[in-house]
């Protein structure tokens, strides 16, 4: 082999390392196996009309099964880690809930809801908020043979989150009215009996 045959073949050497390297790279195998996993996985359909109609199921069994005194009831409504927050600024968690139940600390008579209204963040977060009227309530006063009354009405806001499927209430914010207007009817009305809770919704 001549000396100018070697050269020209050492320059197509060269020429063909350099076109190698210019090559895209070899695609991510990782990467792309994601993307067509997540482009395959159906994305839930956010239904707002069925998650408003869950929330206020829940809120009426929470209260029918709070008024019951039904603690069993009232524990799957509550998530583990509930966070209440009572008219008096005081805090409670799920323990002291099914507690006063348990204990018969809350009574009412009546309980009737008005201007409820579901707002839904996404298809596992959504939050209720309403009025709530309050008949005949008490509540034993630990330091007092005499009970409180907690008679009146409220502005309440019940926050919930699905976890596993399952929708619970992970915060209750409750607020007395102080000079109440008259509440405008609705058909949530007689929809539901509030649960007699040491924070009135």
């Amino acid at each position: 082999m001549n000396r100018n045959s070697l050269g020209l073949m050492i320059s197509l050497i060269g020429i063909m390392m350099g076109l190698s390297a210019c090559q895209p790279a070899s695609p991510d195998a990782n990467r792309d196996a994601t993307k067509t996993a997540n482009a395959n996985t159906a994305k839930e359909t956010l239904n707002p009309v069925a998650i408003e109609a869950e929330i206020i199921k829940l809120e009426n069994d929470w209260a029918a099964a709070a008024q019951r005194h039904d603690v069993n009831a009232v524990r799957k409504i509550l998530a583990d880690d509930v966070v209440m927050t009572y008219p008096d600024g005081t805090t409670g968690n799920k323990t002291s809930e099914l507690t006063d139940l348990e204990t018969g600390a809350v009574t009412v008579d009546g309980w009737e809801l008005s201007d409820t209204k579901v707002t839904v963040l996404g298809p596992d977060a959504a939050f209720i908020t309403g009025r709530g009227v309050i008949k005949n309530g008490k509540v034993k006063d630990p330091n007092s043979k005499k009970p409180i009354d907690i008679s009146g009405e409220y502005r309440f806001t019940d926050v919930y989150a699905r976890r596993n499927g399952q929708w619970q209430a992970v915060a209750s914010q409750t607020t007395p009215i102080k000079n109440p207007a008259p509440a405008p009817p609705t058909a949530a009305n007689s929809k539901a009996t509030p649960s007699p809770q040491a924070s009135p919704k």
